[in-house]
């Protein structure tokens, strides 16, 4: 083992310990006896670490994979830290699990770690979705909560979300105070496994109506889906806890909705994707046919812990076009605002919310309707940390984020894909009583605003080198920022790790009002915004560009997105050429 540093043999030593059980110590040895160096170095060269979704990663053995040790600790971290933050109290968490393999034992070895603690559990008896886990953390009143899910990542993956008293997940100080607690357990001794039953309430299928029940209350137009209860609906939980979904839309008074039968059975090997990620066309492919097949008003999949959404409508062609995150959210978002001011419902303190990568045509929908809006750095969490802080405040309706995360109303602290399914469907039921489609919609938003058109492209990056080559990347950028784009020059260059944003022309910084992160972001002259990110729950690095052009009408729509679609190419060329 020539190629491993001492600190990562020190670990690997470690786990060939009496303290881990007798299989683990037996894969490890088997690692170590077969010189898998490459393996060896990834599963050990550093522990498990929060990003913006929490814990993340392989399944399997070592410090850097998610098993029953750093599940384990992870849960031991976070109960010693609830204890701290919340003495003399009775301390109470949730917990659930997606459809991933290993989840419900994974999400049982929580329990146990927590009860074994003295603290209370409502687990949940069988899979339910992420935005479930948040609602229960609230409804139940828990100091914690932890949701068992890797989200859209391949079936190789699992993870661990951890979740504060607003039902939110772990953000400053809390996420960088609990990876101390976690780092300071020394020896796997010191995790208490030993269930105590006394503090376990298992949680059934009753919680679904509680759940069902809190959203129908957010319900805008019910009278449009009476119109159009027939609204043709294809639905695909892609083998995950999606199916839920039906169960929603069903109350809401929806009677024509298709699930896609190959993707109903809840399976972590995702027999009919490559990827389980509705952001993904080819995960969409299966419920995007059917919809073409039935002649679908929506097509709508939904990630395994159902927090994503991914969309198709009918087009200007009658086609079934995939809409991606930035135009479902900016959709929504329309639709919230347009019909609470319809109905004199809009206030002063309303807002809404979006991440900084995420298109400005949600800024600009909200600005048209004299709303307040927020922008917050990439993740969730940190528009769930907007709204706990303003909460009897200011007013939230609508967020989202351009990996397809939505949430309308404010009963959960994070991105919730069956809420988001329910509106979607009475979005369309609504624009389809005034003689539109959801694209109808959608051009006329680009009429208004201008026609932006995104790309992100996704680079990964596996392992230590991995790891190293995207700091690299980052650095190299940072050192050599481009002066100019697809031909087109750079005004200003934002560099959220510093805080600080330069004007290039005038050579003036300003700085900027967030929290630090690893984030560049370039705006040219013509406003077009490219970001570069590496991603917080992945080996990958992210680029994503947004450009904008003027739509004079819909007979312009091809020659305009071709246009766009040229310049987006030009700029990624010149952004990742060197990646």
């Amino acid at each position: 083992m020539n190629n491993i540093d001492i600190e990562t043999k020190n670990r690997i030593q470690q786990w060939l310990g009496a303290e881990y059980d007798d299989d683990t110590v037996a894969q490890v040895q088997k690692l170590v006896d077969h010189k898998e160096e490459t393996e060896l170095l990834d599963a050990f060269y550093k522990e498990l670490e929060f990003g913006t979704g929490g814990l993340r990663g392989i399944m399997g053995v070592g410090s850097n994979r998610i098993n029953k040790y750093t599940i384990g600790k992870a849960t031991q971290g976070l109960s010693n830290y609830l204890k701290k933050q919340f003495p003399d109290q009775a301390i109470r968490v949730a917990v659930s699990y997606d459809c991933r393999n290993n989840s419900q034992e994974l999400g049982h070895l929580v329990a146990d770690v927590f009860s074994a603690n003295g603290i209370h559990v409502y687990l949940f008896k069988e899979l339910r979705p992420t935005p479930m886990l948040s609602f229960a953390v609230r409804h139940f009143n828990c100091q914690g909560g932890v949701m068992l899910t890797a989200s859209h990542n391949p079936k190789e993956y699992n993870g661990y979300k951890a979740y504060w008293n607003d039902g939110g997940q772990l953000v400053a100080p809390h996420d960088k105070n609990v990876i101390q607690e976690v780092n300071a357990i020394q020896s796997v001794t010191e995790i208490k496994f030993k269930r105590d039953n006394n503090y376990i309430t298992l949680v059934g299928e009753e919680f679904d109506n509680l759940y069902i029940e809190a959203n129908k209350k957010l319900r805008i137009h019910p009278e449009a889906v009476e119109a159009q209860k027939d609204l043709k609906i294809v639905f695909s939980p892609i083998h995950g806890t999606g199916i839920i979904v039906p169960k929603m839309l069903a109350a809401w008074g929806f009677t024509n909705v298709q699930v896609v039968e190959e993707q109903i059975q809840s399976d972590g090997n995702f027999p009919t994707v490559v990827y389980p990620n509705p952001e993904e066309e080819e995960a969409m492919t299966m419920a995007k046919q059917k919809g073409q097949a039935i002649d679908a008003d929506i097509v709508m999949a939904t990630d395994p812990d159902a927090d994503r959404v991914g969309l198709a409508v009918k087009n200007h062609k009658g086609e079934m076009q995939l809409l991606n995150g930035n135009q479902i959210g900016s959709l929504l978002i329309y639709y919230v605002l347009s019909s609470k001011k319809a109905k004199g419902e809009l206030r002063d303190n309303d807002f809404i919310v979006k991440t900084i990568v995420t298109s400005n045509l949600m800024t600009d929908i909200g600005e048209a309707f004299g709303v307040k809006h927020y922008e917050t750095l990439t993740g969730f969490k940190f528009i769930g940390e907007v709204m706990t802080k303003l909460e009897g405040k200011e007013n939230y309706l609508v967020g989202g984020e351009e990996s397809y995360g939505f949430l309308v109303g404010d009963l959960v602290r994070d991105k919730d894909a069956v809420n988001a399914c329910a509106f979607i469907a009475e979005m369309a039921a609504y624009f389809k009583t005034l003689g539109k489609t959801v694209f109808d919609v959608l051009l006329e938003l680009y009429r208004e605003h201008g026609f932006y058109q995104e790309k992100l492209i996704s680079l990964t990056k596996k392992g230590k080198a991995g790891a190293e080559e995207i700091k690299q990347m980052m650095a190299a950028l940072r050192a050599d920022p481009p002066q100019s784009l697809g031909g087109v020059k750079v005004k200003e260059i934002r560099d959220y790790a510093t805080g600080v944003a330069h004007i290039l022309a005038d050579e003036k910084s300003t700085a900027i009002d967030l929290p630090k992160s690893d984030v560049l972001q370039f705006i040219t002259v013509d406003g077009d915004v490219i970001s570069a990110r590496p991603s917080g729950t992945e080996p990958k690095i992210k680029f994503y560009c947004s450009v904008k052009e003027e739509l004079a009408s819909s007979d312009g729509y091809e020659h305009v997105l071709a246009k766009l679609e040229d310049k987006v190419k030009n700029i990624m060329a010149d952004i990742v050429k060197d990646s």
